[in-house]
């Protein structure tokens, strides 16, 4: 009864977290239409840049902290060791924060020369989006560790309502690139502020003496070097190609890689899930109810992305055409197929890293991903002059699959998975007939598109329940912890 109960509560968590995951995704794929229709390719990818850079610095400024958060006090009720710890780590954050943020102030020039298509303007504004963005960090971690999630959830929908009204009112203003990021700011720093007033008024506030920052910082550390690590893999690319090619090329490249990264929208809930979740179970010494929850946790992601990856692939050009310009999807939807089976590996791997997430082996992960990103960056400076974005894109494929083999090797050490290949073949071969009626029905337009999609997915779940790939069963035992 209760792991019934617990089954429960974790699938309606992760159905929260999967709703909150759909909207955000959807509301980047709007940004590119609002984005590369009414402003320049060369913009597009600064706008590309922008958000690839807050994807590095916020978790490097962190130190892995938010991770300790959730590890050390997901079981702890003494409301005083919160305060201590969270305001240490909070402090720290802050001052790290502070000074990375100042630093990329004082060399706006060379930065914008370089990288943000000389817009010293992007640079003054994402500077002191940056540190907003760190020290919202351990705020999250503190939703996540008490699982408020509704709470979080509604801060997360608060920004990306206020992120999508504010940028399109900018550009529709014609203030271009500069007013698009200050309307990043002006949102975040509103989120920023509702999410800490929260926190004062129930956790409180204390003067911390940094007593327990040494196990924090044990625990954390070694996962830095795999945290730049991975954005090597996932978002260096972007980088290179600026350098290498020029920003315009950034923005040929970005919306192909968005469509393909839709596939974590299937794993992202699990992910934000799994932590707390495992630890508990884990310091419970419940191996089984461990087992159990990765294996149907892959199973469900894979169950919805091995047909999406399908289906993108063979849709990206017309989608992209909709959503962009015929210049853009022309040069970017061979992006899509490889950045959506990279995310399939990438989205195995973030299940499975937990089992030594549980077990503190976080060396081997940091170890993993910095073979993954110095292969990565090494076959970027090769493939790019050659291939051009399409190089990029393979590369990154070739990362992810190092670096999932590497993980999968050292995990089962630990704990050994089923892993349902028979349900895999089935998912694969629903996926394949899926797809002969995509070629053969060939859309274009928006209403086409839409058409196929739904006859794509009606298919391909009807061969998979005649294949008994998934059973009755197992739909209505999923819709019963979610829904009763």
């Amino acid at each position: 009864m209760r792991q019934m109960s617990e089954h429960k509560l974790f699938a309606q968590r992760v159905g929260l977290i999967g709703f909150i995951e759909i909207l955000n995704r959807m509301i980047k794929i709007f940004f590119v239409p609002i984005i590369t229709k009414n402003l320049s390719i060369e913009q597009y990818g600064i706008w590309a840049m922008v958000g690839v850079t807050i994807g590095l610095i916020p978790p490097i400024v962190n130190l892995g902290l938010n991770t300790g958060i959730i590890r050390f006090l997901s079981s702890v009720k003494d409301k005083n060791k919160i305060k201590e710890d969270f305001y240490s780590i909070f402090i720290i954050v802050f001052l790290v924060g502070s000074i990375v943020s100042l630093l990329f102030f004082v060399l706006s020039n060379q930065l914008a020369n370089s990288l943000f298509g000389n817009n010293f303007k992007v640079v003054h504004i994402l500077s002191i989006l940056l540190l907003f963005e760190c020290i919202q960090t351990p705020l999250i971690g503190i939703f996540r560790t008490f699982n408020k999630i509704r709470l979080y959830s509604f801060f997360q929908i608060l920004e990306m309502i206020l992120t999508f009204s504010l940028v399109s009112y900018f550009i529709f203003a014609d203030y271009g690139i500069v007013g698009a990021i200050m309307g990043l700011l002006f949102s975040k720093i509103i989120v920023f502020s509702g999410s800490m007033a929260y926190v004062f008024s129930n956790v409180g506030f204390c003067l911390p003496r940094f007593i327990n920052t040494k196990k924090y910082l044990n625990y954390s550390a070694p996962l830095v070097p795999g945290t730049i690590s991975n954005w090597i893999t996932n978002s260096s690319d972007r980088y290179i190609i600026t350098l290498l090619l020029g920003v315009s090329f950034a923005g040929y490249y970005s919306p192909g890689y968005a469509l393909g990264s839709i596939i974590s929208i299937f794993y992202g809930p699990i992910v934000f899930m799994l932590p707390q979740t495992l630890s508990k179970n884990y310091d419970q010494n419940d191996i089984d109810q461990i087992k159990k929850i990765l294996k149907y946790s892959m199973k469900y992601f894979l169950l919805l992305a091995i047909p999406a990856f399908f289906g993108m692939s063979l849709l990206s050009r017309p989608i992209l055409t909709i959503l962009s310009t015929n210049e853009i999807a022309t040069n970017g939807y061979l992006i899509t197929p490889y950045v959506a089976l990279s995310y399939i590996i990438l989205g195995l791997k973030s299940i499975i890293i937990y089992i030594l997430v549980v077990n503190n082996k976080t060396k081997i992960i940091g170890s993993s991903t910095i073979i993954a990103a110095i292969l990565n960056l090494i076959l970027n400076l090769i493939f790019i002059p050659i291939f051009g974005i399409n190089g990029a894109a393979f590369t990154t494929l070739i990362a992810f699959v190092i670096n999932f083999v590497i993980i999968l090797f050292y995990s089962s050490k630990y704990i050994k998975l089923d892993y349902s290949l028979d349900f895999i073949i089935k998912s694969i071969s629903a996926s394949l007939v899926m797809s002969l009626l995509i070629i053969f029905l060939c859309p274009v337009t928006i209403k086409d598109i839409f058409f196929v999609i739904g006859l794509g997915v009606s298919t391909y779940f009807g061969i998979i329940l005649l294949l008994r790939g998934i059973s009755m069963y197992e739909i209505l035992f999923f819709k019963n912890m979610i829904f009763k």
